[in-house]
């Protein structure tokens, strides 16, 4: 279809044409999986038991994108409809069409036409990916003394994952200065390699969706379907020993002690792919990831616990708790937690928390490589010399730009830190009944985050180290590779109710889960000011920050049948602008500034004790009336979700059946 120019404020765009990504995209992705588990206990000197687990999964997964944009550039990948005997007719109802509109290319006639082309008879793209878990446990647990137990533990799992090219690659067929490449596969009648051959000798047109016999066994010709993209492996040696009892008593009763120390070794490396390896034939839009390749990297973490338990009178209980780790990586953190929970009443109890957290960066975020992409779009300016970084053909510090992207690991990330609190009341009438309301609040910093590029963009003068110059000044470079960014501030309310009654033969029962959020800001670095609130607009990246949102349930329970009606509702919130609403220089009669709530109800039937009492039978519909999702702008180049619903809030799939028999024997 015709593109939208003056929605996207990209006036230099006005000949260009777009196609929908989001109708491409595959919901649902195919996946076979087994699972397995085995387990053993062994009882020895009477109290003492033994333990031997053995789990673990095998899954073969098959990926799908879009099909593969083609379209000509200067360097490496140099392709142009030509006009010779084979492509004439098409070729002159284009130059015909083209000259009807701009009278000057008349002088023309003959060269190659260029163009920007959705290869439909390439198929779509599909990457095939087999994954294989095990993990075996050995345990082992007991008494020691009066009152007090230990628990002691070695384990070993390992996930190994590879991955290969399904349909819809081919081999670009030239090299990186744009000549044939003499190691990629030729079609039969091509004048040169690979899908450019099949493009600059008119075997392929792209002016239709109908290819010939022809083209379509030359394509199959230089097709790159099985060749391996990466695999990887994660392994994980632990060995814990822990004990707990009483130490002295109370008041309120007996004081209560757990410990334990524990040690883990995590090993990880990636293995790149032969077929991108720098003498081998280039696949065309491949993601292969060599750059990310990883020798075995190792990382030892040992770690000492405490637990106190001080029931300091009746109905009053505090909690004190530690732990320290020590990662060889990163160095020692400690974190404390502390909890009270206070009864004074038989149906009311208070209780309220406060500890602290962290997290290390994995190994991808720390060792990738760096990934270097060129920015295919013509809607971004220097966003140091145009603010907002729109482009603008009448302003000249705001030409459209293309600059590389840089995406991968740093090794200079450090771990982010939290602190956690929270406070609440629970009321229980009756034994059906209950109530509670709590307060939460969790501050993070020195968060782990992956700009985006607009999100950059928008706050350049924040990370100047993030745009690279050439020596020109001429912006090269966005780094957009992991960071730590700043700090977020979060606050909420969680409610849970539950109500029951007995009656027709067995019994009702009705709850709600719901959160309300009070807070979400968020600051990109740390002497920044926080930004405005992220409750009920839209954002790039994160959670969409849901002002209200719940799971409510009414059911009906006795002992043949159980049926449960669920509901499940997403708050509404502002919707994405796009430029030209944004910059108010365009309007849409069609814009929704608000995206609906999102309403669904799913129903589940179980049959009990269907033959023996060990049989269970669940028939289930989710989404029972089949709503669709309210209309949500979110497509952009960076995610490419689709430009229609939004996928963290709601589900596009409709209405589902689901069968469930569970057998115990």
């Amino acid at each position: 279809m015709a593109y939208d120019d003056a929605l996207w404020n990209n006036v230099s765009a006005r000949y260009a044409c777009a196609w929908d990504t989001g109708r491409a995209a595959v919901l649902q992705q195919p996946v076979k999986t087994l699972t397995y588990l085995a387990r053993a206990v062994a009882r020895v000197a009477e109290d003492h038991q033994i333990s031997l687990e053995v789990t673990g999964s095998n899954a073969n997964s098959a990926k799908l994108f879009s099909n593969a944009q083609v379209s000509s550039n200067t360097s490496n990948f140099q392709v142009a409809y030509p006009l010779n005997s084979l492509t004439a007719p098409t070729y002159n109802a284009v130059y015909n069409a083209i000259r009807g509109t701009f009278p000057a290319v008349a002088a023309n006639y003959g060269k190659p036409i260029a163009f920007r082309w959705r290869c439909i008879a390439c198929g779509p793209r599909e990457y095939k990916t087999d994954t294989k878990t095990i993990r075996v446990t050995l345990a082992a647990e007991g008494p020691l003394w009066q009152g007090w137990d230990y628990r002691a533990g070695g384990s070993y799992a390992k996930s190994e994952a590879s991955s290969v090219l399904g349909s819809g690659y081919y081999y670009r067929g030239t090299l990186n200065n744009g000549a044939y490449d003499p190691a990629a596969p030729t079609a039969p009648g091509a004048s040169g390699a690979g899908l450019a051959g099949l493009l600059n000798s008119g075997i392929l047109n792209p002016f239709t969706l109908n290819q010939t016999d022809a083209a379509l066994a030359a394509l199959a010709a230089v097709s790159a379907e099985g060749a391996t993209l990466y695999g990887g492996r994660y392994e994980v040696k632990q060995i814990d020993y822990s004990i707990a009892g009483p130490l002295f008593t109370l008041p309120g009763g007996k004081a209560q002690l757990a410990a334990g120390v524990d040690f883990r070794s995590e090993t990880y490396s990636f293995n790149g792919s032969a077929a991108a390896a720098a003498s081998a034939p280039v696949i065309f839009l491949a993601a292969f990831d060599n750059v990310n390749a990883l020798r075995r990297r190792n990382r030892q973490v040992k770690a000492a616990y405490a637990e106190l338990l001080l029931p300091a009178f009746e109905g009053f209980e505090l909690t004190a708790a530690a732990r320290i780790d020590d990662y060889g990586d990163f160095g020692t953190s400690t974190n404390p937690k502390l909890s009270v929970r206070y009864r004074p009443w038989e149906p009311l109890m208070f209780r309220g928390s406060f500890s602290t957290g962290f997290r290390v960066p994995t190994f991808n975020q720390i060792f990738n490589g760096i990934t270097d992409s060129p920015y295919a779009g013509r809607d971004l300016a220097d966003p140091v010399r145009c603010p907002g970084g729109i482009p603008n053909t009448t302003n000249p510090s705001c030409t459209a730009v293309q600059p590389n992207i840089w995406t991968g690991g740093n090794p200079d990330l450090r771990p982010e830190t939290a602190k956690m609190f929270g406070a609440g009341v629970v009321l229980q009438p009756a034994p059906k009944f209950s109530l509670s309301l709590d307060y939460w609040a969790i501050n993070v910093d020195d968060t782990i985050q992956l700009l985006t590029e607009r999100e950059l963009i928008d706050n350049a003068a924040l990370f100047p180290d993030r745009f690279i110059r050439n020596p020109a000044g001429e912006l090269a470079i966005i780094d957009r590779r992991w960071i730590n960014a700043g700090a977020r501030r979060t606050q909420g309310l969680e409610l849970t109710a539950r109500g029951g009654v007995d009656g027709f033969g067995g019994s009702f029962l009705a709850g709600i889960d719901g959160t309300y959020l009070l807070k979400k800001r968020e600051k990109l670095t740390e002497n920044a000011p926080y930004g405005p609130s992220l409750i009920g607009v839209f954002s790039f990246a994160g959670d969409l920050g849901l002002k209200w949102k719940h799971n409510a349930f009414i059911s009906y329970s006795n002992e043949a049948v159980t049926i449960a009606l669920t509901q499940l509702y997403r708050d509404g919130y502002r919707n994405q602008a796009l430029p030209g609403i944004a910059a108010g220089t365009v309007t849409r009669p069609d814009f929704n500034e608000y995206v609906k709530p999102y309403v669904t109800y799913n129903l589940a039937v179980s049959f009990l004790n269907l033959g023996n009492s060990a049989t269970r039978l669940t028939l289930g519909v989710k989404n029972l009336f089949d709503v669709d999702p309210p209309f949500a702008i979110t497509y952009d180049s960076n995610t490419g979700s689709g430009g229609a619903w939004e996928p963290r809030v709601a589900d596009p799939r409709g209405r589902a059946f689901t069968v469930q028999a569970d057998v115990k024997f």
